[in-house]
């Protein structure tokens, strides 16, 4: 697995966006590396988690947003028992778990050839949004120059 330096990242988002403290945390303490997963940002406010699900139907992942804590756990009904000459696809249960930064949002899940692709996108309340604030001239200043 490889790490990410996320530091020059964290000089430019000080104290506004902590989703490279939560990648950072998230890649520091998975010990399990099942099931390989990429996240990507697609957009300023979107981004995407692809898990590699190979084998699993919709029916046997379970994808639930609850806080700030994105959990997706997956275990597969195998009720046949299989004669395999070489397995090499697991299918070991998982519970696999992501924090989310403040105000980020899932907006869906998809599965499709062996993908799960959960939706994520950062919407700001109004208030907490940038706004440009203008500067009114001062009356009296304008007095006192006339003068």
């Amino acid at each position: 697995m490889r790490t990410y330096d996320f530091s020059p990242l964290w000089r430019s988002t000080i104290g506004f966006d902590r989703i490279f403290d939560l990648l950072d945390e998230t890649q520091r303490t998975v010990d399990d590396h099942y099931p390989p997963y990429n996240i990507e940002r697609l957009g300023e406010d979107h981004y995407q988690i692809s898990l590699a699900l190979a084998g699993f139907t919709p029916v046997e992942i379970a994808v639930t947003a609850e806080q700030n804590v994105l959990t997706v756990e997956g275990r597969r009904d195998d009720e046949q028992k299989r004669d395999y000459l070489y397995h090499g696809i697991s299918a070991k249960p998982f519970k696999r778990q992501f924090n989310l930064a403040d105000y980020v949002q899932v907006k869906g899940a998809t599965l499709d050839s062996g993908l799960l692709r959960i939706e994520l996108v950062r919407e700001l309340p109004e208030a907490m949004k940038p706004r440009r604030i203008p500067i009114g001239e001062s009356k009296e200043l304008g007095h006192k120059q006339a003068a």
